[in-house]
């Protein structure tokens, strides 16, 4: 007979608890999620599956406090064992640890100061020359290959932080900060995982608590105020920029990362429905990169450029109605792209698609739609096909026409079938 695999722990515990399947838990635990007040925390059964894999991660904050509640048992009953060792985390979620840097955010994951031991100063240099790696290989490697290398990268990179001592600690810090920033990228735009992007983020802010980064912290925050400007819900938007914006004035921010922050606020905006106020945030954020200030960006800000704010601004006259004013844009911002911005740049073909199909030229939609799909075969972006999907609702008016059939096929396929069902 053969043996159990997997967290056979967990498996015991959501069957014990009614639930048959993955599925099934992953709903009860999201909907308790709400009931116990926690916002924005979205579980699907990909996470369920993590768990109850042979290696099951560390969960989220607000993962374990969902868990422990509703099955009724601690998380190494649970068959989870935390990764930085027995010191860490408790297996009461409601205790939390705090770290000094940041001990009024109360967010456990990112080991505060121990008894240093005497790292060399190469061991820092390493760590973040793994981090850059990963930074790079973002543009060019499927998301879901990507995430649990750049996971056991955060993971090690908090071993080394309980023990490291300054100046290296200092440097494990910021990498780790800039870690699992990427780490919630690819859960947030990629995956589209809300909710763990969510806890991901926090861990962010930690790490660049820890590492004294305000610049990082205001990066970190911003992606964080896509998490509810995507749905609609303003005035937590804009309370995070208003933090964003806030750390972001303790350092010296280069002209590019503050015209980013204008467009992460006009993002958030048009998707809230104010496409008048996001628009002159764009023209702000122009004039900022016209004017310039001196001050050098930021390595790991490889996400921005005067392309991609025209992209930010394609996206928003679309979406006011705007139509010819945003097929100018995105055919500028278009031929303005960079090799290493194919992610990007499936969203302008998107974007250009939509502007053809509100336009009642749905070969021309077809066409832009094609060269997303063909970009997305390459380089998987869950919002680019994001983009391609609301076209094909779009172009429901003409379904029965020869070149919206053959987006069909091409859309439901069997590879971009499975990849989009998957996930």
């Amino acid at each position: 007979m053969a043996r159990p695999t997997g967290n056979v722990r967990l498996k015991a515990a959501r069957v014990a608890a009614g639930f048959n399947s993955q599925q099934d838990l992953a709903d009860a635990l999201s909907d308790h999620a709400k009931r116990m007040g926690i916002r924005g925390l979205s579980i699907g059964a990909r996470q369920v599956r993590r768990w109850e894999s042979d290696n099951p991660p560390w969960p989220q904050p607000d993962c374990q406090r969902v868990l422990v509640q509703l099955l009724g048992q601690s998380l190494e009953a649970l068959g989870f064992t935390s990764p930085w060792g027995t010191d860490g985390l408790r297996s009461d979620p409601g205790q939390r640890r705090s770290v000094p840097a940041v001990a009024s955010l109360g967010l456990p994951g990112v080991p505060g100061r121990r008894t240093a031991v005497s790292h060399p100063a190469i061991v820092g240099a390493d760590f973040h020359a793994v981090t850059k790696s990963h930074r790079r290989l973002y543009w060019s490697v499927a998301p879901a290959g990507l995430l649990p290398a750049v996971e056991a990268h955060a993971t090690l990179g908090c071993a080394l932080l309980r023990e490291a001592a300054e100046p290296t600690r200092s440097v494990i810090a910021t990498a780790l900060a800039e870690t699992y920033l990427l780490a919630g990228r690819i859960e947030f735009f990629d995956l589209r995982e809300p909710g763990l992007a969510h806890e991901t983020f926090l861990l962010a802010l930690q790490a660049a608590g820890e590492a004294d980064a305000p610049l990082l912290g205001s990066a970190v925050i911003a992606h964080m105020a896509f998490i509810p400007g995507w749905v609609g819900d303003r005035d937590a938007a804009r309370e995070r920029m208003t933090a964003a914006r806030t750390y972001a004035r303790r350092t010296q921010a280069s002209a590019e990362f503050l015209a980013w922050l204008d467009a992460v606020e006009a993002e958030c905006e048009t998707r809230c429905g104010d496409t008048r106020t996001a628009l002159n945030l764009i023209g702000h954020a122009e004039n900022v990169l016209q004017d310039g200030n001196g001050h050098p960006s930021p390595e790991w800000m490889d996400w921005f450029s005067p392309a991609r704010l025209a992209a930010f601004k394609g996206n928003t006259q679309l979406l006011a109605g705007h139509l010819p004013q945003a097929r100018t844009t995105l055919l500028e911002a278009l031929q303005a792209m960079m090799p290493g911005e194919e992610k990007q740049r499936t969203v302008v073909y998107g974007d250009l698609a939509a502007v053809e199909a509100a336009s009642g030229h749905p070969e021309e939609a077809c066409s832009y739609a094609g060269q997303a799909l063909d970009q997305l075969a390459l380089t998987w972006y869950a919002t680019g096909m994001d983009r391609v999907r609301e076209v094909r609702r779009a172009l429901t008016p003409h379904q029965h026409e020869r070149c919206v059939r053959d987006l069909d096929d091409r859309l439901y396929d069997w590879s971009t079938t499975v990849s989009v069902l998957s996930r």
